[in-house]
């Protein structure tokens, strides 16, 4: 399967600050997924906090994407991990899927390894914020 080109990411500046600290103090536990989230970071645009676009995927978001090989949708909102709770449909910037959707806009497709270790092709269908007082679906 052709790879598709990683879509770009768009960071605020306190945001990677916080991330780059989270990626150096998970290179011992998990590798693997602490490299993926500073490469992730190493490309990304960083703008100031005020300058953030509404639509780009940053904790607290709402994003709703597609697995386009089986069609189905979801919708987390992307959390520190300390706020990360998956039946609440949080999901923590230090889990496969949070370092996959951090920085994106709508329309984003992107390849995607699960933890099992299948190929997904992916794509951010809407980034909002989320309500505090509502789950994600």
């Amino acid at each position: 399967m052709a790879r598709t080109s990683r879509p770009p990411v768009t960071l605020a500046s306190d945001t990677l600050d916080r991330l780059e600290r989270l990626a150096e103090g998970a290179m011992a536990r998990n590798p693997d997924l602490a490299d993926r989230l500073l490469t992730e970071l190493a490309r990304a645009r960083v703008l100031a906090p005020e300058r953030m676009p509404e639509d780009v995927a940053g904790i607290g978001s709402a994003v709703t994407f597609r697995d386009e090989t089986t069609g189905r949708e979801q919708t987390v909102v992307l959390a520190w991990p300390e706020d990360a709770d998956i039946a609440a449909g949080r999901a923590s910037v230090l889990t496969p899927i949070g370092v996959a959707l951090i920085g994106l806009r709508a329309g984003a497709r992107f390849t995607w390894e699960t933890r099992v270790g299948e190929t997904r092709e992916l794509t951010v269908l809407t980034v909002g914020r989320a309500d505090p007082m509502t789950p994600a679906a």
